[in-house]
């Protein structure tokens, strides 16, 4: 008799920067991050469901786009998720156009689910053909209440309508592409992320940060000038 439990996703997870120093020392890299946050929610929801409802496996890779630009072949992989990063997604330099393309071929084939986070949420915007770039009101940086539409409310399974999300960028997606919804928007930000069944979820925040992290990474930007005093 076969298993009953269905085959592992496989998941690629696109670095798009690297922590610096004692940061990476301590927490290791965005890729960690990531898949110590999606392997505990796996764990959680199988014991939540008593494992009544059996759940896939997570098969999980990390690709370097940044230095090494290794990517997996989209028809080896099924679901794709995007990284924060220091670096503009609207800048052409040759390591983020091939991302854009990546993402885009990604997206066009159909089977591949997208997520974004942070500046991956303005990679999938970029791919979409939405206006990426600078926020003309500075910073989001803190924990921020996002207010969430019925659609957030409804992937997020929330009955409140709003969520509060660790923020850390300065660009943004100016508006939600055509035929994706929005699941929520900010004082500072109006697009903290997009929806599109069975194809892609992006979030502007970062729901792999913890306050120790945050605090590290403010830290380390201080002392590089990146923020002031404010």
């Amino acid at each position: 008799m076969g298993s009953n439990n269905p085959p592992p996703i496989r998941l690629a997870i696109l670095e798009c920067d690297t922590p610096i120093g004692h940061t990476k020392e301590k927490y290791g890299t965005y890729g960690n991050l990531f898949t110590e946050l999606l392997t505990n929610g796996s764990d959680l929801y199988r014991q939540e469901n008593h494992n009544n409802s059996p759940s896939p496996d997570l098969d999980i890779t990390k690709y370097d786009v940044v230095n090494a630009e290794i990517y997996p072949k989209v028809e080896d992989i099924d679901a794709v998720l995007l990284t924060g990063s220091r670096w503009n997604a609207y800048d052409d330099d040759p390591w983020i156009l091939k991302l854009v393309e990546f993402t885009r071929k990604a997206l066009e084939g159909g089977r591949v689910k997208v997520v974004g986070v942070c500046f991956g949420h303005q990679i999938v915007g970029r791919a979409l053909g939405a206006e990426v770039g600078r926020s003309d009101v500075g910073w989001e940086v803190s924990v921020v209440d996002v207010n969430l539409t019925p659609k957030g409310q409804e992937i997020l399974g929330l009955e409140g309508n709003t969520l509060a999300v660790h923020q850390m960028h300065r660009d943004i997606v100016a508006a939600v592409p055509a035929g994706v919804e929005l699941l929520g928007s900010s004082e500072r930000c109006q697009v903290q992320g997009m929806y599109q069944e069975g194809r892609l979820v992006t979030v502007q925040g970062h729901p792999e940060f913890s306050e120790g992290i945050v605090a590290e990474l403010l830290g380390s930007r201080f002392e590089r000038g990146i923020f002031g005093e404010e």
